[in-house]
């Protein structure tokens, strides 16, 4: 067994003493999360904003720049999986699992409650909340994701150095970073991952159990719950034992048939027309108001300060927290692209998929909502996509092929943690022992198990957007020691020509 570093041992401690402090005052867990959540969010809203649209603006640069030719890896290193299956793998770690979750409620909930001037239930709204939907799941995360994972990605593969987030920042600290400070961005890095992938458990464990008490009145509660995470537990550390070349990638490439089959369901059996029309409007509206929406804080408006607070503010942070898993992950599968091949295909397929797939299953939901047929908007979160479903033919159909889709994306997005998990743990290792993924793989099911049973999954959720917030400076040391890098690499390559 390759050897474990102590980052293992100590965000094992860590999460053991946050999980236990969850399950034993839960009430108090949720009390003391939500106040330093609330509090990061009305005081560094503003630097979330800005943080988010330099990634944005950094990710174009270096598209456009001499720095696009060079390749991540040798210059005799070509990509380990088609750009088919890449793109699979890109979408099924980055947010898969979100966008069946949020696909026609988030529309939906801003059409309802217009976030910006328009009135709420209302054809402005109608475009401002898929505006919105395509400005939270679009350019600004993945721009971000992006650059992180190109950090990762050159340092690990061009210059030799281990998977680690600590050794992207060894051209500004040199070799301290393979003492205390370098283990404690680690640390930070496998806390933030470990328990994001937990509540994405917990979250896709309600939404599944959703589904089937919808379809077939199994009961809604923790017992079922329980038994979903232990079926699909047992799926990913199968997917996982078998290694990176063959789970993840047939499972990422299941999702994308699947999803791409629930897509064109929606799109024929819903407003078909409706949909193309609003796609092609919106995602015009979304770039040419892109540059106000990534300013706008609403210092003035304390109704629509408070909702960038629970909606952009929120996602901003929900995605930084993500960054250290989802990134790794990318940095992993993308070994002998260019720089400009990279961040083309991280920054635009995804963004664009992702404001087709909102159009879709907004438009529907939207115009079910509008026409009268069905008051989707009381509904919670969780179950809009099936009662949307149960309004369109072959409802049962459809249903179950989006059962599957969640239950694939959740296998994939655990079987990739536990991949990246196991990477961190053992000094960066691109092939991490199965014995580590199956120790991660059971802390990440027992935390979500644990956190579910006592209602502690909002907490949870408030835990790793606290934990985004340091990341956030980690993020911004990450550039500069990369485009320092990069400088000194245009160098070599000038030299060696």
């Amino acid at each position: 067994m390759k050897k474990i570093s102590n980052v293992f041992y100590i965000t094992i401690a860590l999460i053991i003493l946050a999980v236990g402090y969850g399950a034993l005052a839960p009430e108090s867990f949720g009390l003391v999360t939500a106040n330093i959540k609330n509090f990061i969010a009305s005081r560094f809203g503003w630097y979330y904003m800005m943080l988010m649209s330099f990634m944005v603006a950094l990710a174009f640069f270096f598209i456009l720049s001499p720095y696009g030719k060079i390749r991540l890896g040798k210059d005799a290193d070509r990509p380990q999986f088609s750009t088919i299956t890449w793109m699979a793998m890109l979408f099924s770690a980055g947010m898969g699992i979100g966008l069946v979750f949020y696909g026609a409620a988030e529309p939906l909930s801003h059409f309802a409650v217009s976030p910006a001037t328009e009135d709420p239930n209302t054809a402005a709204a109608f475009k401002e909340g898929l505006r919105q939907s395509f400005f939270h799941w679009g350019f600004h995360v993945w721009a971000m994701y992006g650059v992180v994972a190109l950090s990762l990605a050159f340092f690990q593969f061009r210059k030799g150095e281990p998977g680690l987030v600590s050794a992207t920042l060894k051209p500004i600290f040199g070799d301290k970073m393979k003492g205390p400070w370098g283990t404690l961005v680690d640390v930070l890095a496998v806390f933030a991952t470990s328990f994001g992938v937990a509540t994405s458990l917990g979250f896709g464990a309600v939404q599944i159990n959703a589904g089937l008490n919808y379809l077939f009145g199994i009961e809604i509660g923790i017992s079922s719950q329980f038994i979903i995470i232990a079926v699909v537990t047992v799926l990913f550390m199968a997917s996982a034992w078998s290694g990176l070349s063959k789970g993840i990638k047939y499972l990422s490439n299941t999702n994308l048939v699947l999803a791409i089959a629930l897509l064109i369901f929606v799109v024929i059996l819903g407003p078909t027309l409706l949909i193309f029309n609003m796609f092609t409007e919106s995602f015009g509206s979304y770039l040419s108001n892109l540059i106000e929406m990534s300013m706008r804080t609403a210092p003035l408006d304390a109704e629509n300060r408070s909702w960038l607070d629970g909606w952009t503010i929120f996602y901003w942070a929900w995605w930084i927290s993500w960054a250290p898993f989802v990134s790794m992950f990318i940095a992993r599968v993308s070994k002998g692209r260019t720089i400009r091949e990279f961040l083309v295909g991280v920054l635009l397929v995804p963004t664009i998929l992702g404001a087709f797939w909102f159009s879709a299953f907004g438009s529907t939901a939207i115009d079910i909502q509008m026409r009268g047929v069905k008051d989707l908007a009381q509904f919670d979160t969780e179950i809009v996509i099936f009662e949307m479903f149960s309004a369109l033919p072959w409802s049962l159909f459809i249903s179950i092929i989006a059962i599957l889709l969640i239950a694939s994306f959740f296998v994939t997005s655990a079987d990739s943690a536990t991949f990246v998990l196991g990477m961190q743990s053992t000094n960066g290792s691109l092939t991490p022992p199965n014995s580590v993924k199956m120790i991660w793989g059971v802390i990440q099911s027992s935390i979500a198990i644990i956190l579910l049973s006592v209602n502690g999954l909002s907490a949870l959720q408030n835990t790793i957007i606290i934990a985004a917030l340091p990341f956030s400076f980690v993020m911004l040391l990450m550039v500069v020691a990369l485009i320092k890098a990069l400088q000194q690499e245009a160098e070599l390559i000038k030299k060696k020509r």
